[in-house]
This record gives C-alpha cells, sequence and structure tokens, in this order.
C-alpha cells in the first residue's frame, strides 16, 4: 500500500498491518499459507495453460469439479500433497514446483 494511502487511513482512524499481524500467525504458520496459495496458484495456471477445464482436470485426477475449484482458490480442506499431485499430473517439473514454492 502506498505511504500517501496509509496515512490517510490513519488519520481517518484506521490501523493498517500484514495478514500475518491481523490473524496473529507465527512466522511458520504465515511462510505455509503463502506456500498453499502459490502452489494453488501454479495449479490454476498450468490447467489454463494446457487449455484444460476444471471438469477435464478433475477426470484426469479423477475428482470432480468442485475439488478443482477449491485447489486453485486455496480452499484449507485442501492438502499441499494434492497441490504437488495435480501440478505432476498437469505435467510440471519438480524444478518447476521448487520454483513456485522458493
Amino acid at each position: 500500500m502506498k505511504r500517501a494511502k496509509k496515512e490517510m487511513l490513519a488519520k481517518a482512524g484506521w490501523k493498517t498491518g500484514t495478514v500475518a499481524e491481523f490473524l496473529h500467525l507465527t512466522p511458520e504458520e504465515e511462510l505455509y499459507v503463502e506456500l498453499k496459495a502459490s502452489l494453488s496458484q501454479q495449479v490454476k495456471r498450468r490447467r489454463e495453460e494446457s487449455h484444460l477445464t476444471q471438469e477435464e482436470l478433475a477426470r484426469i485426477l479423477k475428482s470432480s469439479q468442485s475439488r478443482i475449484a477449491k485447489m486453485e482458490r486455496g480452499d484449507p480442506s485442501v492438502s499441499i500433497d494434492l497441490l504437488i499431485k495435480s501440478l505432476l499430473a498437469l505435467g510440471t517439473t519438480r524444478r518447476e514446483i521448487a520454483k513456485a514454492i522458493a
């Protein structure tokens, strides 16, 4: 957020901070959330690059379209394991996965 906007909000009585501060996350929890978000974004990007619909990817993974939607939006019920398996099914290399989480 730009400094001018922060100052304007502060003058209006608002407090600004990070998501981690708001949710009282430990540094490890913050990194975990960022990791899952990055993998979720990568699944969506790879699916779109492959010109697949969520339904088509679901068939490949023997899952459901709604589960793919949850994966792509970073739903907490989706495991990192499932995100990585999905990326591998989409042809993502280990190096590309490592880059996504780095």
